[in-house]
């Protein structure tokens, strides 16, 4: 059984980072959440250029990911400690294809791409060498887009409805490895994050509107 084991939400504060503050530090909400289309109620977004909106409205981790990382690091990792705002059980990063939904009551969200860290989640885990770890850990979590919104809480059944056709595997992206033009033209048939999708499209020469 896939369950939504936490519900976590970020306000902007202080961190030591280029941008000076995030809102990366995520806390587990004891109630439900609305979900829209950038994504949870109450949370912050400070980089928008960066994070946030419609193509990465909400950010999964799973707990089987998680629990790799408890025993790499050797300590306690709460919900929210990696920046995501839903921490799914059931499933791992390995199992999640670009296009996949996951069905939460009346929400649907739909996998865009996988979270390529950056030095803010360095500064959040106090490691300046942790961007390095997570690449070689592949394991990115996935981000979202919102196809309906709703309201979610800890406990609830995940759906998980894997992608149909031409299945592109999060690590694909995450890896950054070089697809030829039949590849792309595939690929291309998924819901794609749009930015990936523009890339996609300047490759092949074409225009993305």
């Amino acid at each position: 059984m896939i369950t939504l084991l936490s519900v976590n939400i970020g306000r902007a504060a202080p961190i030591n980072s280029k941008s000076g503050f995030s809102a990366i530090d995520k806390r587990p909400q004891p109630g439900p959440v609305s979900v829209g289309p950038l994504g949870l109620a109450g949370d912050e977004c400070v980089d928008a250029k960066h994070h946030g909106g419609t193509e990465q409205a909400v950010y999964i981790y799973f707990a089987s990911d998680y629990d790799w990382w408890m025993e790499e690091l050797g300590q306690p990792l709460d919900p929210g400690t990696l920046g995501e705002n839903l921490t799914v059980s059931g499933l791992a990063s390995a199992d999640v294809h670009i296009g996949d939904r996951f069905e939460i009551g009346g929400v649907m969200l739909e996998v865009t791409s996988p979270r390529i860290p950056c030095e803010t989640l360095a500064a959040r885990m106090g490691d300046k060498m942790f961007v390095r770890r997570f690449m070689r850990a592949r394991r990115p979590g996935c981000y979202c887009r919102v196809l309906a919104g709703g309201e979610i809480a800890a406990g609830e059944n995940v759906v998980h409805h894997p992608v149909a056709g031409h299945r592109m595997h999060l690590l694909d992206l995450f890896d950054g490895s070089e697809p030829d033009r039949d590849e792309i033209e595939r690929r291309l048939t998924l819901p794609l994050h749009a930015k990936t999708r523009a890339d996609y499209l300047e490759r092949l020469g074409q225009s993305s509107d």
